[in-house]
Formats: C-alpha cells, structure tokens, sequence
C-alpha cells in the first residue's frame, strides 16, 4: 500500500510562486542568521546558559560549572560556541573571564526563550 502523499495541481500559480521565491531571496540574510542562533539554543546546555544570562548580567565559567554540576572544560567549549556565534561577550577582569549576553541579542534571545 503506498501512503505517500502527491500533489493534484492542475495549475502552476505563477504569482504565487515568483512571490514566493522573492520573499525568501530578501529574507535570505536574516533567515540565515536565524537558523544560527537556532542551531546555538538547540543544544539543552548552550540554552541552558543564554537562559542564566537573561536573569544574571555576567557569570565566569566556574559560576556556570557549580550551577549545571558540570566541568568546566565542557562549558567552556558551549560559552565558546555562543560567543563565535555573536551571542555572548567576554571580559577579563584579572586571571578571570566573564561572559554576558550581547545587548543587540537580549530581546530576541527573551522572546524566544522566555515566549
């Protein structure tokens, strides 16, 4: 038995289609950049961390260690995703390093972290 679904148009909608094709090719930057920071947050740890960093302004990599009960070398691994990924900042502040989410990224990272 064949279950697979196909198509029955009987007319190619041209405006729909050229329509269509535009609106992704002027979307095309954006959705690009989307799809990064998607593929950032769809690991439950780097969501984990941008989750913290909405509620605490800036936290080194052992304050994330002692909170997830992780090593550190794994969250440093995930904190340098997110910031070759432009969603976190960091500054030295002696032999430590803190990190903070990008200002630019805050709104869009709480709508869709937070709904």
């Amino acid at each position: 038995m064949n279950n697979t679904l196909s198509c029955c148009r009987i007319e190619i909608d041209e405006d729909l289609i050229g329509s269509a094709k535009a609106l992704l090719e002027s979307d095309d930057n954006a959705l690009m950049q989307k799809a990064k920071l998607f593929s950032l947050l769809g690991n439950d740890i780097r969501l984990k961390i941008v989750r913290l960093f909405l509620c605490y302004e800036k936290m080194c990599v052992c304050d994330l260690a002692d909170v997830l009960a992780m090593k550190q070398s794994p969250i440093s691994q995930h904190l340098r995703k997110l910031k070759d990924g432009e969603v976190l900042n960091s500054k030295r502040d002696g032999m430590t390093i803190f990190y903070s989410l990008q200002e630019s990224k805050r709104e869009t990272l709480s709508k869709i972290i937070e709904g």
